[in-house]
């Protein structure tokens, strides 16, 4: 049996935008413009790091994203560098 990727998945996708909503209106407002303009193109590998990035809390997630702070070593990948920098462009 094979899984399908996020983009041939239209539940993964709808499910990744509940996952996005945040506590902070800020955050929800950054991801949810992200989603809309880069859902389509996203990889499984950036729809990884995105979830990982929806892991942390909403504090830390605002400070990374106003570049207030950058990726803890533990963090840091070439994936989430490249899903950071379009959240922040966004």
């Amino acid at each position: 049996m094979s899984v399908a990727g996020h983009q041939s998945d239209p539940h993964q996708r709808a499910r990744l935008r509940w996952r996005a909503r945040r506590g902070l209106l800020e955050n929800d407002l950054i991801l949810t413009r992200f989603l809309d303009r880069h859902e389509s193109g996203l990889t499984d590998d950036d729809v990884g790091a995105l979830t990982e990035l929806l892991d942390l809390s909403d504090n830390d997630l605002m400070d990374l994203l106003l570049a207030r702070r950058e990726l803890q070593p533990e963090l840091d990948s070439i994936a989430l560098q490249k899903v950071l920098m379009l959240l922040r462009s966004a």
